[in-house]
């Protein structure tokens, strides 16, 4: 790879968070609606029939393109793209074209690997297609749902800026967090509402011209945006390593296989024969309207990262974990709020929380363990009632769905944290007594035999003893 550099760009199709379609009054909310039944004249554009501009739609496209930094447009066109598959009853989708609501910006990445800017070309709006469902009742025929017909997107176009799949991921997980902080996408790769292809390609080292592109389409995960890339990257060098060419092509990943795979030449935009709709009138955005919407910005991402340094005093690298799901971010406020010290809770929240989150494989939304909980378990703690160990115990309970009395489980546990310095005394001896030779070596100068006591002792009152008085009664006895 050190021969070439890559080449990366990815098309983002975000579904926008509205109550209808982009042209008609359709709910755009298809969770749980039975095929076909979310579908209007308009949705599938019959004739005679008249799409109306969502208002809520181009807010909500202005609100990302300030959020990002764009020019927004007083004037921008709607246009046909015109081709023909079983999804687009219409045989075209209405889109932006040459002049789009947003151009320019950027993402900015923060992250602990990286600090950076990548520009954007564009965003603008356009309706989604329906879908073709291959495993409805029948093995060897496909239907087709028009319910996602019309439904709101904006498109978010980047440059040809990202040079691995790393940095390509974390623009999309930075992209992401920047729409479901606005409240304008919930961001669902596995549920669709939150799309990527991506446009790979090489070049050797220091050559300015791009290689001949691939797309990879529909890429429904941020581990499988970037386990595609990087076999696309192989695949390309191996091919142009080989004598052959890259050809230009639409290609999909198949995660099982863990390849990409040929589905189709890939068009170019005059393939398409776009022209402007004749059913819509240019859509314009005065200042005051975009002002109205600059208005309602909310603090992103990275405000709120650094606001939680500054005002709680946890480290810069606590406070970007935090803050990559705005969900996490007010757990993490709510449970400070509630009296938790700000550190211990950010502790509590990035190496219990997250860890039982990732093996449950569930978001913060399925968290039983409420934030007043969280702050009640850590002051226990703080108040000398249960050690961190114990209280580790009663949060892996909690989050079983053993209960959210916190008291009640640490007495029926019997995890109440033993002060009783005679007890303790007597536990100490016993390992004293049945360790003479790391009581020889802590004597001799071996100072970090300590710990292996201290374990020693936790270990024989099952991790309720106080840790400080066991560590205080053990330095006098080994004396």
């Amino acid at each position: 790879m050190a021969r070439y550099e890559a080449v990366i760009g990815l098309e983002v199709h975000a579904q926008l968070a509205t109550r209808s379609k982009m042209f008609c009054a359709c709910a755009s909310n298809l969770k749980d609606a039975p095929p076909n039944t979310t579908v209007c004249p308009v949705c599938t554009g019959h004739p005679g029939t008249l799409p109306t501009v969502n208002a809520g739609a181009v807010e909500m496209a202005i609100k990302v393109g300030l959020a990002l930094g764009c020019k927004i447009h007083a004037r921008s066109i709607f246009a046909r793209k015109n081709y023909f598959y079983p999804d687009l009853p219409k045989g075209y989708q209405i889109s932006q074209y040459e002049s789009p609501l947003c151009t320019g910006g950027s993402v900015k990445v923060k992250t602990k690997r990286t600090d950076s800017e990548f520009p954007l070309i564009r965003i603008h709006l356009e309706e989604d297609a329906g879908k073709l469902m291959h495993d409805y009742g029948h093995p060897e025929k496909s239907h087709v749902d028009f319910n996602r017909c019309g439904v709101p997107l904006i498109e978010i176009v980047s440059g040809p800026d990202m040079r691995s799949p790393g940095e390509a991921g974390d623009y999309l997980r930075t992209l992401r967090n920047v729409l479901v902080y606005l409240g304008v996408c919930e961001g669902n790769l596995q549920e669709g509402n939150f799309r990527c292809d991506a446009n790979i390609s090489i070049r050797p080292v220091g050559q300015r011209e791009f290689g001949t592109r691939a797309e990879m389409k529909n890429l429904n995960s941020f581990k499988a945006v970037e386990r595609a890339v990087a076999y696309e990257i192989e695949r390309q060098i191996k091919v142009v390593d080989g004598g052959g060419k890259v050809v230009q092509e639409t290609r999909l990943w198949n995660d099982a296989a863990g390849r990409t795979e040929s589905m189709r030449s890939k068009e170019e935009a005059h393939d398409y024969r776009y022209f402007p709709d004749p059913d819509l009138m240019p859509l314009t955005v005065d200042e005051k309207w975009i002002g109205r919407v600059r208005a309602t910005l909310p603090e992103l991402a990275h405000a709120k990262a650094m606001r939680f340094t500054r005002d709680y005093g946890i480290t810069e690298a606590d406070a970007l974990i935090m803050t990559e799901d705005k969900r996490l971010a007010d757990y993490f406020e709510e449970t400070a709020a509630c009296g938790a010290p700000p550190k211990k809770a950010a502790n509590w929240i990035i190496s219990e929380l997250l860890r039982e989150l990732k093996e449950s494989e569930e978001g913060i939304a399925a968290c039983p363990i409420g934030p007043e909980k969280l702050a009640e378990l850590i002051g226990l703690i703080e108040d000398g009632t249960i050690s961190g160990k114990t209280a580790k115990t009663i949060f892996a309970a909690m989050y079983r769905g053993e209960g959210v009395d916190i008291r009640g489980l640490i007495e029926s546990k019997n995890l109440q944290q033993n002060t009783d310095s005679k007890i303790i005394e007597k536990h100490i001896d016993d390992a004293i007594a049945a360790n003479p030779k790391q009581l020889e070596q802590y004597r001799s100068g071996k100072k970090a035999v300590l710990g292996f006591f201290v374990g020693q002792i936790m270990k024989a009152t099952e991790g309720t003893a106080n840790p400080e008085l066991v560590n205080e009664l053990l330095k006098r006895k080994l004396k």
